[in-house]
């Protein structure tokens, strides 16, 4: 799984996985290690029709458990039962359109309908099916009931499907499916709140093919964008130029940016909105004074040619200046290879200059260019601490949590 989407606080927790007859009923399995890499708890149940895709022993042997048979064909009474006492979402991945209209009727004339109708959590359907039958009245009737009813839809996607149709029927990416699991589980503790984090590096133009940029991946703001929609939180990500993947979520606002002043005018216009800023972008301090159009030539500076560089805007403290009563404000701070207390002093600084609520330091070793980070915290109540090293998306959660208690 990416590294902005690996996170591994979801100990205690149990997912029950459905699997419907699809041709992507293959692509659920893939669906269990990296759950199980958060520390959730899987078990599964394969229908009639799945089973002639694949087999229940591929899901026992990737961990799955228990792996659930027909009705009235296991050792227990109340197999059926069972999902609902123990697990804490249902996912049905892929979900057909034969279970969508069974769970819409109420019928439990399976075990997997069974189980469903008897599962009183958060229910996730990723539907996969020939585009005619995703459009068909009957279908979208029957989804227009479940998500009345509560069922979060994942999917599906548009695209040529396995008969060679094309349209809206592929099953979802197995990401989305990943993280609609783990949101089904997560405490909804930010819900109503609205975030903003800038993220990655810009891209300050010299002339039509060159730049000057840094090294910046964007997988730390990525981490804190994504943990903030599991819990609960409307989000815009003000992405430079990235590649990452995000999920499309009507509460999941990406924004494509290339340079400083472009990140300053989409931050600018997003912010007045916000309850939460969190600057983690790298922006470029400075831009190169701009050649001009088109590509210049070598043949100009056979000698070589000096670089007049401008000052960009310092987006965090413009931003943090003109925010309004109970806007909180978070920055990062990245400085080169020195001691811890060469690193503390760094971000207790920078903590009043920007006129932030907390900021999180690292070096530039510690976290460009990396999945993990070590970092240094700090905030306006003088609590300090220091995080080891540790994965992305692990301090993101710790730092969400953090703030909560500023």
């Amino acid at each position: 799984m990416d590294a902005h989407l690996s996170y591994h606080g979801f100990g205690g927790k149990r997912l029950h996985l459905g699997v419907c007859g699809s041709v992507a009923a293959f692509r659920a399995a893939e669906l269990i290690h990296p759950w199980q890499e958060a520390g959730v708890g899987v078990s599964a149940t394969l229908t009639r029709a799945a089973r002639e895709f694949i087999t229940p022993l591929t899901f026992e042997a990737l961990g799955a458990s228990p792996v659930y048979g027909g009705m009235f064909t296991g050792q227990a009474p109340f197999e059926h039962l069972e999902p609902g006492q123990t697990a804490h979402a249902l996912v049905l991945a892929p979900a057909s359109a034969d279970m969508l209209a069974r769970l819409a009727a109420g019928r439990a004339d399976d075990m997997l309908s069974c189980q469903a109708l008897a599962f009183d959590g958060p229910i996730v359907a990723a539907p996969a099916m020939n585009p005619r039958m995703w459009q068909n009245p009957a279908t979208q009737a029957n989804v227009a009931v479940l998500r009345e009813r509560g069922v979060t839809f994942v999917g599906p996607e548009s695209g040529v499907v396995a008969c060679k149709d094309e349209g809206p029927g592929r099953f979802a990416d197995l990401r989305a499916v990943y993280l609609a699991g783990l949101k089904a589980l997560t405490p909804q503790d930010m819900e109503g709140s609205t975030v903003l984090v800038t993220l990655g590096p810009t891209r300050e133009d010299w002339d039509d093919v060159r730049f000057w940029t840094n090294a910046s991946t964007g997988v730390m703001g990525a981490s804190l964008a994504v943990a903030a929609w599991l819990r609960g939180a409307e989000v815009h990500a003000l992405c430079g130029p990235v590649n990452l993947w995000l999920p499309a979520d009507s509460c999941f606002h990406r924004h494509d940016v290339r340079s400083a002043a472009d990140m300053l005018e989409k931050a600018k216009e997003l912010w007045p909105c916000a309850g939460i800023g969190i600057f983690t972008a790298a922006v470029a301090d400075f831009r190169p004074e701009a050649h001009g159009p088109g590509k210049f030539k070598k043949n100009l500076a056979e000698d070589g040619f000096s670089l007049r560089f401008l000052p960009n805007q310092d987006i965090l403290r413009l931003l943090s200046s003109e925010r309004k009563e109970g806007q909180k404000v978070v920055g990062f701070a990245a400085e080169s290879a020195g001691t811890a207390d060469a690193l503390a002093h760094a971000v207790r600084r920078k903590l009043v200059s920007k006129g932030a609520d907390m900021v999180v330091g690292n070096t530039v070793e510690d976290g460009f260019g990396r999945g993990r980070n070590r970092v240094f915290v700090a905030d306006i109540k003088g609590r300090e601490e220091s995080w080891p090293d540790q994965p992305k998306s692990d301090v993101a959660w710790k730092i969400l949590s953090w703030l909560r208690t500023v």
